[in-house]
């Protein structure tokens, strides 16, 4: 696909990147870091960067411990998220060693303090290092229980002045119904806020539908692992499905 190397012409020229924690494990293996999902992840983030895009990322913790998954088993919910928030760090850490292994310079930046492994998030400096070219990856959720890590990447995105919120699934948009279950849904190319809304489909959680929606952030659902999805996504918008305030 040719792209545009230096940033101009993009559609969306500053992108928050939400990716759930899952896929950096591997099933088959038990692995809940597979070096080659990395890698693979590495190099799809370095290719949208390289064409001049200024890259956030938050990842969720799902492959490590989900703080859901602690009720009913001793651990309440308050440790439960606190534990899923430390697991969204390490996520962090091993994307950005395989980021730097790609040649791509990355900074992460942790919700809570953890001077030794990361800085602690500041949205000024945030702007500051996207600007420069270097890729962020926020860690840590936003710092406190009962919030998921989609509302984290929705304020995220919100306090870099980001484009558009990226959700990258393993589904090519948003559909009329569960396309698995129901061969004749088809995918929306766009929606508004409030028919995402009327009609309950699930873009993202309510808390954070609601920050991208009062902030005016568009967001983009799309398939991270179909072929140039992503680059389509940040150049000409033809990937996935866009949901933002605009009526057709």
């Amino acid at each position: 696909m040719k792209t545009p190397a230096n940033g101009k012409n993009l559609r969306f020229k500053r992108v928050l990147l939400k990716l759930s924690g899952e896929v950096l494990g591997n099933r088959e293996t038990g692995d809940c870091l597979d070096p080659q999902r990395l890698a693979f992840m590495a190099s799809r983030v370095r290719d949208v960067r390289n064409l001049g895009v200024q890259t956030g990322l938050v990842l969720g913790g799902g492959n490590i411990f989900r703080g859901l998954s602690g009720l009913g088993r001793g651990v309440d919910r308050v440790t439960g998220d606190s534990m899923g928030m430390l697991a969204t760090v390490i996520n962090a850490l091993a994307l950005s060693a395989a980021l730097g292994e790609a040649g791509v310079p990355c900074t992460v930046m942790t919700a809570s303090p953890m001077p030794r492994f990361a800085e602690l998030f500041d949205a000024r400096r945030a702007r500051e290092l996207l600007a420069s070219g270097t890729v962020c990856i926020f860690a840590g959720g936003t710092g406190n229980p009962f919030f998921s890590t989609d509302s984290g990447a929705a304020l995220r995105a919100a306090e870099i002045s980001a484009d558009a919120l990226l959700k990258a699934t393993k589904v090519d948009g948003v559909y009329t119904a569960d396309p698995v279950k129901d061969p004749s849904a088809t995918r929306y190319a766009h929606l508004d806020y409030q028919t995402a809304l009327s009609k309950r489909l699930k873009v993202m959680d309510a808390a954070a539908f609601a920050l991208c929606m009062d902030n005016s952030i568009p967001i983009v659902v799309f398939d991270f692992f179909q072929k140039d999805a992503f680059e389509r996504v940040v150049v000409d918008g033809s990937a996935g499905t866009l949901v933002d305030g605009e009526h057709d």
